[in-house]
């Protein structure tokens, strides 16, 4: 009884929090890399690539589920190569050395991108 009254009581609270919670407001804190960072990463990939090619795209969001450590260097990004088998284009931002921690030494993160529409 007292557990179900506890789970009713938070539930709300849960909820707001979820609620509010957004990609602009998941900065990197000491022990995560930021969804918002990522994504960063990934636009100024994009702009260099819009700025030098024919084709112009869009950075969509990253997985919201994606928890991973900080990273400890500059992040990186590059095309998602074709051979890891996504059917949509792709950026992945790269961590080539995250912080100490016992999940993960290096991380990449694939952001999808969607090409803009031509204007005629």
């Amino acid at each position: 009884m007292l557990r179900s009254i506890l789970v009713a009581a938070t539930l709300p609270a849960c909820v707001l929090c979820l609620t509010a919670w957004s990609i602009e407001t998941d900065r990197s804190t000491e022990y995560k890399q930021g969804l918002f960072e990522i994504r960063e990463e990934a636009r100024r990939f994009i702009a260099q690539e819009n700025a030098n090619g024919h084709e112009q795209w869009n950075v969509l969001e990253p997985n919201a589920k994606v928890l991973v450590p900080r990273c400890a260097v500059p992040l990186q990004a590059q095309w998602t190569p074709k051979s890891l088998g996504r059917s949509k284009p792709s950026v992945m931002v790269v961590c080539s050395a995250a912080v100490p921690n016992a999940v993960m030494k290096r991380w990449d993160v694939p952001v999808p991108v969607r090409q803009k529409p031509t204007s005629n």
